[in-house]
């Protein structure tokens, strides 16, 4: 009896570090983007946001217009695969073109609505980075992309990456691309044009804001 008395609350204990094992789980799955409410607690400058992103460099962070953080775990390895070769991509078009520059999914842009947000990739003329101080470039940069991609994820909520485009839009960007692996589906966002939806396409092209620039999407299915 000692020795059964004593081993219930082990399983009871067992059971308690299963159910919460099970339940961090779903969390990590379905509970991204975790958001944070500081407002009006605490309002975050700028600076103190950049700064707060660059001692938690493991998460991505991302801020509403509303000054809500979004905190996103780093992705699984076959997006972060799927990621590196659309940046590839976009790399060498636009060191050949010359005319602008891309970032990945670790840039950080500040929108006009103040919201900031880091697609996982990007890309920007030089005309406009022109504009800006070198103190500007070294921190999320004060403009919208003129040219916003994002990846959807396994745990990524079509919905909310469906807002963030239009976010895009809003905010100036001249063309955006919503890339779903999983659905083998392109989401063409241009402003004042209905979305283009492609099904199962094996290229897409960025014509004209991004001339010649063709993304092979047969890495990516």
């Amino acid at each position: 009896m000692t020795q059964s008395a004593a081993s219930l609350p082990q399983r009871e204990e067992q059971t308690m570090v299963s159910t919460a094992a099970t339940s961090d789980a779903q969390i990590f799955t379905e509970g991204f983007p975790i958001t944070v409410y500081l407002r009006p607690v605490v309002e975050l400058t700028d600076d103190q946001f950049f700064e707060f992103c660059q001692i938690n460099r493991d998460l991505r962070i991302e801020r509403t217009a509303r000054g809500e953080l979004l905190i996103m775990p780093p992705t699984g390895w076959e997006t972060s695969g799927d990621n590196a070769e659309i940046t590839m991509q976009l790399r060498v078009w636009a060191k050949r073109d010359g005319t602008g520059t891309s970032t990945d999914s670790s840039g950080g842009f500040k929108l006009p609505n103040g919201a900031t947000r880091s697609p996982d990739a990007a890309w920007i003329t030089h005309s406009r980075l022109a504009a800006l101080t070198a103190e500007q470039r070294k921190k999320f940069l004060p403009l919208c992309p003129d040219f916003a991609l994002e990846l959807r994820s396994p745990t990524d909520s079509l919905t909310a990456l469906q807002a963030k485009m239009q976010e895009y839009l809003d905010n100036g960007a001249r063309l955006g691309w919503l890339i779903d692996p999983e659905q083998r589906r392109v989401y063409v966002y241009r402003p004042q044009t209905p979305i283009e939806i492609l099904e199962n396409p094996e290229t897409v092209s960025g014509d004209p804001v991004l001339p010649g620039f063709i993304l092979d999407l047969r890495e990516i299915w």
